[in-house]
């Protein structure tokens, strides 16, 4: 009976769930379609019911299903970067609907900070940012290349266009009296952090200075550009102060690109590059080098030619003509790259992994190579309660790079315009019966190196209390260096009889392992109109560098040239091991009040083993502030006022980037021994007071931003004193060293001004944004205690900037002799350095901008950047030989002094070198208006309307780069004014980015 009951029951029950299943059902039903905007597929856009927890997302193709409960749903279509959609159901099971990319506006744009982030609105301090729209898909090898003309402050050049070569960037000026030229670490070089962790200022090559300029490598050459989401600069005291020691030459934040939700997508990019060298100078044909050749003989008195001058006593053909810029220098370098970017995850994991390689060939006459082949992986993930996120980020990255050990840009130019062919009529290398030393057989000697970099980081965050985070960063760098400069016998003339006897092979390693741990804790608090966010931490920071070189000279032949171990001579540098230990703690406190008032208080101490006994640890702060007066009632009246902000700061940073063991008693090993018995030379001298260069930053800026922030103007004026300058201390020759490195109370100051506007004057079909910078920098030695007395009289005047140069002052031609006059400034009847040397010439930069443009409409988009520089600069007269030797110059070389031309600039040739000529070339005449304005960048690119599932979208487009220069520079390129070096290429590229 009881049985029975419960079948009745259960009956019963059964009854009436099917019943209400059926009324569920039937008030239950799939809506599905795309969502788009401008017509392409939009991922990401979370759809939902109002008033219902149903929640669904787009995919890669913009496509989405959702469950709805009511007849008449309100679906909301919701996206950070797009206006939100909203559609009233009725009886419709499939809804597409475009949404509206936002206007953002500076409420909207986060800023890395380094240790934070921060609103744009919010900031105190002085940050640019460069983000990956303007970054990816360039056909440059290094970051930087891109970011050039787009910074307010930041000016940065290109030192070759050998790829792989390296990069200045200097961050409002020159704080330190510490270059390549006279020292091995350049004094105002940036820090660099990527994803957290500092990265070093990039290898130096031991063998590679004849071919990379300065021997320096950047460190962002080590990441493929279109791994980069976006590059902030840190440049005032606000901004760097919280990287205290580190941070005086302003920080260089690389953010990599972060794994998305989303479904699986593969994202393909692949382009094709054409580059060529870049020359603004006009050589002399051969009927003007040859005039030039015979007046310069017949003013020395000579009518029989020598039997060396074979250019114009027969030897050669007169009526030959090769210009060998372009013979030598004028082979097209193709680059081809490829990336691929896998993608995807869900609400709370996500990754990404992207790959690429890129190879490229240079201009010179052989097929030299640089390859890159770059790794990233990036990994995210929260916690189900939102209380812990962590992220892992990897990247190796391996380059090689082999090239001529000398770059011949100088001996191209130079070469006679009628020098026999460079093959003979079988194919081989042309010596003309021994009188012409043929430049492809230095081809026969290269450099290479192989450059692998890994780096990992990660970052957990967990919330320990409401609003209280705890968060651990951490990371580890490692990279290796090898280096190979092969010299064989063949770089010279057969007949000189020179065999593998003579040839060397030099070798070198260096290794850099660093790792990096950083546990912060962040504490936020708001009550009514006040909000206080404080955050403190610590750093500690170890560095272990070795180094090592061997030579060898003499192989029983050159097929073992690349085994040192075959030398019969072989000679061993010293193996060395330093260590680097770095530790600091920091803090920030910012503080709210009613959105209007904001205050900003950064510290750190900092302890560093580069620093001698006395003063290992110093204090740096800095304190920033910001009125936002838009916020003011009195304000918020006027409509055409979207924003304004009134910010200030001052504070003090350094720098502890001089390399190790400086202030220590160091050694070296002897290469003269005795009695077998090697031993040790002293190279520098104890100071225990060795200590910091210390830049104390003072800024004030005004931003404003117009019709609902369409419009954006930032005007900003700052003033950086860095004192304490490092350099090399004079002392008596008794002692038997020239100098100790020392700290000196000498200032340098450098003042400004940045001014920066934005605007969107298009939002419609047709798109129009522009933004231009222009940056008005000013250097000035402020002190330097016994300059007069000292070496660096020749280099620096209290008063002048320290770019300047001392030089001798070209009066002009001596009628008389036709000779050069130059100024006798202390009368002693005879020109002397330094007493002579009275001119004074600033070749630093006056100004310096970019204006940038980016168009769309419908399925095209183009945009351009042109990068403008106001400059003196060093010119071709300073690197010319004496004009009438057996060297070709430029044309301007025609505008020689004579009765007929008395304001000729240039003495009667010679066929001998001038003792005057030495003078000239440390004379005023070697400087010169250096200004240009270049087409730096220009995009072109298509998408294609696609209709497949499978293709979600793809682009080609056209990118050139240096297209076109404007200038009345006399040189090769007014960018980068050293002769030796292979300036800037100009490049067209093409390429095509298909998303699956």
């Amino acid at each position: 009976m009881k049985n029975s009951y419960y079948n009745i029951g259960g009956i019963f029950f059964g009854l009436m769930f099917t019943v209400v299943s059926i009324t569920i059902k039937a008030q239950t039903r799939t809506i599905s379609g795309t969502v788009t905007s401008s017509g392409k597929p939009l991922p990401g856009v979370i759809i939902s019911q109002e008033g219902n927890d149903q929640v669904t997302r787009t995919g890669n193709n913009g496509t989405y299903t959702l469950q709805v409960s009511a007849e008449n749903a309100i679906l909301l279509f919701r996206h950070p970067d797009y206006t939100e959609g909203k559609f009233r159901l009725t009886n419709q099971t499939v809804v597409n609907i475009s949404l509206e990319q936002k206007v953002k506006g500076i409420e909207e744009v986060i800023l890395n900070a380094g240790y934070y982030k921060v609103k744009d609105k919010e900031r105190t301090g002085s940050i640019a940012k460069v983000s990956a729209k303007d970054i990816e898909n360039q056909p440059v090898t290094n970051v930087l290349s891109t970011v050039q003309g787009r910074m307010a402050g930041v000016n940065i050049t290109q030192n070759s266009g050998v790829p792989g070569g390296g990069y200045s960037i200097q961050i409002r000026g020159r704080n330190s009296l510490r270059t390549y030229a006279n020292s091995e670490i350049d004094g105002s070089q940036p820090l660099y952090i990527v994803d957290g962790v500092p990265v070093g200022n990039g290898m130096t090559a031991t063998y590679g200075a004849n071919i990379l300029s300065d021997a320096n490598l950047n460190p962002l050459s080590n990441i493929s550009p279109n791994d980069i989401e976006s590059i902030e600069v840190l440049k005032d005291a606000d901004a760097t102060a919280i990287y205290g020691s580190r941070g005086a030459n302003g920080v260089v934040l690389v953010t990599t690109k972060r794994a998305k939700k989303g479904s699986l997508g593969l994202s393909v990019n692949t382009s094709y590059a054409l580059s060529n060298s870049l020359s603004h100078l006009t050589m002399m044909n051969t009927e003007q080098y040859l005039g030039m050749r015979r007046q310069a003989y017949a003013n020395d008195g000579i009518t029989v030619y020598p039997a060396t001058a074979y250019d114009i006593n027969g030897t050669w053909d007169q009526n030959r003509y090769t210009d060998w810029f372009r013979t030598l220098l004028g082979n097209t370098s193709v680059t081809s790259n490829v990336q691929l970017s896998l993608s995807g995850g869900g609400e709370r994991t996500s990754f990404l992994v992207s790959y690429g390689h890129n190879e490229q060939t240079t201009v010179f006459a052989k097929d030299f190579r640089y390859k890159t082949n770059t790794l990233l992986g990036n990994l995210s993930h929260r916690s189900a309660d939102n209380r812990l996120n962590f992220t892992m980020s990897t990247l190796f990255s391996k380059l090689e790079h082999n090239v001529i050990s000398l770059d011949n840009t100088g001996s191209a130019l130079f070469l006679a315009p009628n020098a026999p062919a460079l093959y003979d009529s079988q194919g081989n290398i042309n010596w003309q019966n021994n009188t012409f030393d043929n430049p492809l057989a230095a081809y026969n000697s290269t450099y290479s190196n192989n450059n692998v970099q890994f780096m990992n980081n990660f970052t957990a965050d967990y919330e320990l209390l409401k609003n209280v985070q705890v968060r651990l960063n951490g990371g580890i760098s490692y990279q290796t260096f090898d280096e190979l400069s092969l010299q064989p016998s063949t770089i010279y003339n057969p007949s000189l009889g020179i065999g593998p006897a003579n040839s060397r092979a030099l070798q070198s390693n260096k290794s850099r392992m660093s790792y990096t741990l950083e546990p912060q804790l962040n504490w936020s608090f708001k009550k009514g109109s006040h909000q206080v966010d404080v955050l403190a931490g610590g750093t500690y920071q170890s560095d272990l560098n070795t180094q090592g070189a061997i030579q060898g000279y003499g192989f029983t032949s050159n097929a073992f040239i690349e085994n040192i171990a075959a030398a019969t001579t072989k000679l061993i540098s010293d193996q060395t091991k330093t260590e680097y230990k770095y530790t600091a703690v920091f803090g920030r406190l910012n503080y709210q009040f009613d959105h209007r008032y904001i205050i900003n208080i950064t510290g750190r101490r900092d302890g560093s083993s580069r620093f001698g006994t006395n003063r290992k640890f110093a204090n740096f702060g800095a304190v920033g502030a910001a009125w936002l007066f838009s916020n003011e009632s009195f304000m918020k009246e006027l409509s055409w006022l979207s924003f304004g902000k009134l910010r200030g700061s001052y504070g003090s940073s350094g720098t502890d980037n001089i390399g190790n063991y400086q202030y220590n008693d160091t050694f070296i090993t002897s290469t003269l021994g005795y009695n077998n018995v090697t031993g040790l030379v002293p190279s520098k001298l104890f100071n225990p007071n060795f200590s910091w260069e210390k830049t104390v930053k003072l800024e004030a800026a005004l931003e404003m931003g117009f019709f609902k922030d369409r419009f954006h103007v930032t005007a900003s004026h700052y003033r950086n004193r860095s004192s304490n300058q490092l350099v090399g201390y004079q002392l008596p020759s008794v002692t038997g060293f020239t100098s100790v490195l020392a700290n000196l109370d000498a200032t340098i100051q450098n003042t400004g001004w940045e001014f920066e506007i934005a605007g969107r004057p298009f939002t419609g079909a047709f798109k129009w944004e522009t933004s231009a910078n222009l940056s008005i920098p000013k250097n000035k030695l402020l002190s330097f205690p016994g300059l007069e007395g000292s070496t660096y009289a020749n280099s620096y005047a209290i008063g002048q900037s320290v770019n300047i140069i001392k030089l001798y002052h070209l009066e002009g031609i001596n009628p008389q002799n036709g000779q050069y006059i130059f100024s006798d400034y202390n009368g002693d009847g005879r020109i002397s350095s330094p007493d002579d040397r009275q001119i004074i010439k600033n070749i630093g930069v006056e100004f310096f901008g970019g204006w940038s443009n980016n168009f769309s409409y419908k399925n095209w988009s183009l945009s351009l950047l042109v990068q403008f520089v106001k400059q003196q600069s060093r010119n071709f007269n300073y690197q010319m030989s004496s004009p009438g030797l057996m060297r070709n110059l430029p044309v301007e070389a025609l505008n020689v002094w004579s009765p007929d031309n008395p304001n000729g600039l240039y003495m009667p040739y010679h066929a001998t070198a001038s003792p005057l000529h030495s003078l000239f070339q440390m004379s005023d005449a070697t400087v010169s208006d250096g200004s240009f304005i270049r087409l730096k960048n220009i995009q072109l690119s298509y998408r294609i309307p696609l209709q497949g599932k499978l293709i979600r979208e793809a682009k080609i487009y056209f990118q050139g780069q240096n297209l076109y220069t404007w200038t009345k520079y006399f040189g090769l390129d007014p960018e980068f004014s050293s002769l030796g070096f292979l300036p800037p290429l100009k490049t067209y590229s093409f390429g095509m980015q298909i998303n699956f």
